[in-house]
C-alpha cells in the first residue's frame, strides 16, 4: 500500500537585483550567504529548509494556526530567469513565490518582468516590502510584527508608510493585479499580499512566514500530495569537489524519494550517466546547502529537500541537469532525461558571440539576458573553455563575434596559453556576476563599432556642399586659391569638386583657417581652399554652389550604413548630389 504525505513546499524568492533577496533569507536562517557572493549578489541556487517550528517560533499568530505543513524550502535564485529554468525542466518546481521589493525604491524593470513571468507561469506569490527600516524616521522593533511595530511610529512614518504602500497597489493595478496590505487582505485568492518587513531588524519577517504557510495550507495542500515509494526527480544545484568524499552533487529533490545504492540517471558532458549512489547527506535545519559544512549522514530523502549526493563517475556532471531514480525500465528514464535536456532554453543564431557557464541554469539566463538585448549567440555550452574552443571562435570573419562571455568557467592551461601567447585573436571577457559579464561586452563592442566608423568615415568620401564668397578670389589658377562658406556636410582636402551639373572640375589640395592647414572645416564655417585644375571664372564662377563628388560606390555606403552618421547638412547635400544623376539614372549609387 502506498503511503501519501504532504511534502515540504518549495519558495522560490525573486526580484529586482539588490532589493534584498538573500539579505531576507539570511535573516530568516540566521546566516550570511550574502557576504560570501561575488558583489553581494547571488549567481547560483541554493536551497535551504525552514522547518515549521523554526517558523512558528518567529511568528506568534501560527501557533494557533492548524497546518499539516512541514515547513518551507527556500530556493534563493540569482533571478527570474532562473526561476523559469527550474520551472520548465521540473514542472511546477517552485509551488509558491516571494517577489521581494525594495518599500524604497519601488518597482524595477526586474521587477516588471518577473511579475509577467509569475503570471504566465501561474505561480503564487506574495510581495515582500523589502527595507522598512530605511524610512525615515522608522523607530525600529527588533523581530517585531509589522502592525506591532507600526503602531509604535509617529504619525508622519505612518502616513509615509502608508503611502508607499498605495504606490505599490497603484503600480500593480496598471498590470492588473488586486492586492492589499496582508492584514487587510479577506480574500486570499483573488488578492495578492503584500507585507512589509526589514532583513535587519526582522520586523514583519514572522509575518511574512505566517502568510506563506497559511497560503500553503489552504490553497496548496493538494498539489503537495506525494507518495514515499515514488522514484526521486530532482535537479543538480552544483557539482563540488569534497574532503573525503570526492565528486558530489548539491540537489534539489522535488518529488518521489532517493535511497543508498539507488541507481541513478543523470546529465554528463558526454551524454546520460548511470551511477549508484553511496552517500547521501542533508544539511542541518535552517543551513544554506551551497555553504553548510556539517551534513547528516542519512539512509533515504523524501521530496521535498536540499541533498548532497555522492556517488562514481560524478566528475563530468552538467549543474542544472535533471537527476531521476531509476525504477523498472532505465531504458524509459533515459529517454526522459534526455527529452528534459533538449528542452535547454538557449536561442541560437548562424552568427554570433560564444557563451561558456558553469550550469545550465546559469548559462540559459545569461543567453536569455543576451537574447533580451539583441545580441546573437552561435554557440552556449557548459564547462572550461579549451584550445578546441578558441581555435572555432578564431576563424569568424566578424570581429564583433570573435569573443567568448565567461561566466564563472575558467580556460583550460592550453587555452590560457593561447591567450597569452597571442596565438588567436580571441577576445575574452570573464566574471562572475552575469549583468557585469554582459555589461563589460556591450562597452567593448560599443567602442569597436565607433572605432570601426571612425575608420570607415576615414575612407568614404563624405557629401558637402560650398560656395565661393565675392571678393575672396586669391589667386584665379594654378591652383586656384578662394574663400569659400561651407553650407552643409564637412569639407575635407584631397576630394574631387563637381558643378551644379554634376561635371567634376577640379580638386581641393588644401583647407586652411587663419592660416593654419586644417583636415575638415565643418558647416557654416568659411576657410580658404586651394582647388586644382580649375581657372575661376571659365570652369567655376564666383558665388557658385559647388558639391564634393562622391563617388557612386561610396553613395550606397552613405545611404544604407553611415546615414544616421550624418547631419542634416550633409545628408541634404547628399540628396542634392545624388538627383543630379538620379534624373536620368534612377538607380546611381543604388
Amino acid at each position: 500500500m502506498t503511503v501519501e504525505h504532504i511534502r515540504t513546499p518549495i519558495v522560490c524568492v525573486l526580484g529586482h537585483v539588490d532589493h534584498g533577496k538573500t539579505s531576507l533569507l539570511d535573516h530568516i536562517r540566521g546566516s550570511r550567504v550574502v557576504a560570501d557572493e561575488a558583489g553581494a549578489i547571488t549567481q547560483h541556487i541554493g536551497a535551504t529548509m525552514i522547518p515549521i517550528d523554526s517558523i512558528q517560533k518567529r511568528s506568534g499568530d501560527l501557533r494557533r494556526m492548524k497546518t499539516n505543513i512541514p515547513g518551507l524550502l527556500f530556493i534563493d535564485t540569482p533571478g527570474h530567469h532562473a526561476f523559469t529554468t527550474l520551472r520548465a525542466r521540473g514542472g511546477a518546481l517552485a509551488d509558491i513565490a516571494i517577489l521581494v521589493v525594495d518599500f524604497n525604491e519601488g518597482f524595477k524593470q526586474q521587477t516588471i518582468e518577473t511579475l509577467q513571468i509569475l503570471r504566465n507561469c501561474k505561480t503564487p506569490f506574495v510581495i515582500a516590502a523589502t527595507k522598512i527600516d530605511r524610512i525615515p524616521g522608522w523607530k525600529p522593533m527588533i523581530n517585531a510584527s509589522f502592525l506591532r511595530s507600526y503602531k509604535n511610529q509617529s504619525e508622519r512614518v505612518q502616513t509615509e508608510c502608508e503611502n508607499r504602500v498605495y504606490e505599490l497597489i497603484g503600480k500593480l493595478s496598471e498590470m492588473r493585479f488586486n492586492s492589499e496590505r496582508f492584514d487587510r487582505v479577506s480574500d486570499f485568492q483573488h488578492n495578492l499580499v503584500i507585507v512589509p518587513v526589514s532583513s535587519v531588524t526582522g520586523e514583519g519577517i514572522g509575518d511574512l512566514l505566517m502568510v506563506m504557510i497559511g497560503l500553503a495550507q489552504r490553497f496548496l495542500t493538494e498539489n503537495l500530495k506525494t507518495t514515499v515509494e515514488g522514484p526521486g526527480i530532482g535537479t543538480v544545484l552544483e557539482v563540488k569537489e569534497e574532503r573525503g568524499l570526492g565528486t558530489t552533487l548539491d540537489v534539489i529533490l522535488y518529488d518521489g524519494i532517493i535511497n543508498i545504492g539507488d541507481e541513478i540517471a543523470i546529465v554528463g558532458t558526454e551524454g546520460v550517466i548511470i551511477t549508484k549512489v553511496r552517500v547521501l547527506l542533508q544539511p542541518r535545519p535552517m543551513k544554506e546547502i551551497l555553504i553548510e559544512d556539517q551534513f547528516q549522514r542519512v539512509k533515504s530523502v523524501t521530496a521535498a529537500a536540499g541533498v548532497k549526493i555522492t556517488a562514481s563517475h560524478l566528475e563530468d556532471v552538467i549543474a542544472g541537469s535533471p537527476i531521476r531514480v531509476i525504477r523498472g525500465d532505465r531504458d524509459e528514464t533515459v529517454t526522459k532525461i534526455k527529452e528534459e535536456m533538449q528542452e535547454i532554453n538557449v536561442k541560437i543564431s548562424d552568427v554570433g558571440i560564444t557563451i561558456r557557464a558553469d550550469t545550465i541554469g546559469a548559462l540559459e539566463a545569461l543567453s536569455k539576458e543576451l537574447e533580451e538585448k539583441n545580441i546573437p549567440i552561435m554557440r552556449a555550452e557548459v564547462g572550461a573553455v579549451s584550445r578546441h574552443d578558441l581555435i572555432e571562435i578564431n576563424v569568424m570573419k566578424d570581429e564583433l563575434y570573435k569573443t567568448m562571455l565567461c561566466f564563472n568557467v575558467p580556460l583550460l592551461p592550453d587555452a590560457d596559453t593561447m591567450i597569452r601567447d597571442e596565438e588567436v585573436d580571441v577576445k575574452i571577457f570573464s566574471n562572475r556576476i552575469i549583468y557585469k559579464l554582459i555589461e563589460d561586452y556591450i562597452n567593448w563592442r560599443n567602442e569597436m563599432i565607433r572605432a570601426q566608423e571612425a575608420k570607415q568615415f576615414e575612407t568614404i568620401v563624405l557629401p558637402a556642399k560650398f560656395s565661393i564668397l565675392p571678393d575672396c578670389v586669391f589667386r584665379q589658377s594654378g591652383p586656384a586659391v578662394v574663400g569659400v562658406r561651407v553650407l552643409g556636410g564637412i569639407l575635407r582636402p584631397h576630394v574631387d569638386v563637381a558643378t551644379r551639373e554634376g561635371k567634376v572640375v577640379g580638386e581641393i589640395k588644401q583647407i586652411k583657417l587663419n592660416k593654419e592647414n586644417i583636415q575638415e572645416a565643418k558647416e557654416g564655417v568659411e576657410v580658404a581652399v586651394s582647388i586644382d585644375g580649375v581657372t575661376i571664372g571659365r570652369q567655376i564662377e564666383i558665388g557658385e554652389i559647388l558639391y564634393v563628388a562622391v563617388p557612386e560606390r561610396h553613395v550606397k555606403i552613405l545611404e544604407t550604413e553611415m546615414r544616421s552618421h550624418l547631419n542634416i547638412g550633409a545628408q541634404e547635400a547628399l540628396e542634392e548630389y545624388t538627383n543630379i544623376f538620379r534624373k536620368n539614372q534612377p538607380f546611381w549609387g543604388k
